[in-house]
């Protein structure tokens, strides 16, 4: 018998037995979690890593079956090697990889940091996977998607005409979600059974304060991940129930206590701008443009 939702743990995980599951961002924090709770339930875990030599190093210490592939989301060159040497089917794409508030920067293809890790990537990534996936994709937002004035700046995506680090970090996670709008209502239409996903971890201690732009940002997220974070597990438990849970298509699941920054997995709140269905298709439309991949014929699967 499986736990109210309200209590739910990775203890109730169903088991993974002859599913395959790939995981990116895995070398730690949130993805290791994931990793090796997937691998304990029986799942076959794929960490999708840029340091296969870190990820080989976790895999050492997981239980089950795992192994290790290279994966840069801000290289999507390194998207399509990963994709073009997948074969066989895929049951669950975690996309759990992301940068958080970094000084600026831009990936090997030139586009902003964050918007080019945290949405493109996953985004050319889900594309050139989903003939493969059989069950579903989740990837991991955050409720700072909710703050004030959030959008999508599409006069400039890039931010090249101003840089905000908390602002692109934002406007990411607000990506993530009108991307999983969009794949859902794209799957719908194409009859396909596969089903889109998003979570957030609420506030969870993990590595990626210790890389926000500015010494005093980070010595204040050192002393709230001392007070106020939750622990890394149960940061991954919205992503472990949203990967395993039966859930309607574009769900949203985070933590459920207040604030949704700590507790067990509960349905998320989503502001009014994540719920824009005209932002996500344009959104679309321009990552496509941009990746130059695009959401595959489907048909006859």
């Amino acid at each position: 018998m499986s736990a109210h939702p309200q209590t739910w743990t990775a203890a109730d995980l169903p088991p993974q037995t002859d599913r395959t599951v790939v995981v990116t961002g895995a070398t730690s924090g949130l993805g290791a979690v994931t990793a090796r709770e997937l691998a304990a339930a029986g799942a076959h875990v794929v960490l999708a890593v840029r340091d296969t030599g870190r990820g080989e190093a976790l895999a050492r210490t997981l239980s089950g079956s795992t192994e290790v592939r290279r994966l840069d989301l801000a290289d999507l060159s390194s998207v399509h090697a990963f994709a073009a040497g997948w074969q066989g089917p895929l049951d669950v794409l975690v996309n759990n990889a992301g940068v958080m508030a970094i000084p600026e920067a831009r990936t090997a293809d030139g586009f902003e940091m964050q918007f080019g890790t945290n949405h493109l990537g996953p985004f050319a990534l889900t594309n050139l996977l989903l003939p493969h996936i059989t069950g579903r994709v989740v990837t991991v937002a955050s409720n700072a998607h909710r703050r004030p004035g959030v959008d999508i700046d599409f006069d400039d995506l890039d931010s090249r005409k101003s840089y905000s680090p908390w602002r692109a970090y934002q406007q990411s996670k607000l990506a993530n979600l009108l991307f999983t709008r969009e794949l859902q209502r794209r799957l719908t239409a194409a009859a396909s059974p596969v089903t889109a996903h998003a979570a957030h971890p609420g506030y969870a201690a993990t590595n990626l304060q210790s890389r926000t732009a500015g010494a005093g940002q980070r010595l204040m997220m050192a002393i709230a991940n001392r007070v106020i974070a939750q622990s890394e597990e149960r940061g991954a438990l919205p992503s472990l129930y949203a990967a395993t849970q039966p859930l309607p298509g574009a769900s949203y699941t985070g933590p459920g206590g207040r604030g949704e920054l700590r507790g067990y997995p509960a349905p998320a709140r989503l502001s009014p701008r994540a719920l824009d269905d005209a932002a996500a298709r344009r959104l679309w439309d321009v990552s496509e443009e941009l990746t130059g991949v695009h959401f595959p014929d489907l048909a006859g699967r």
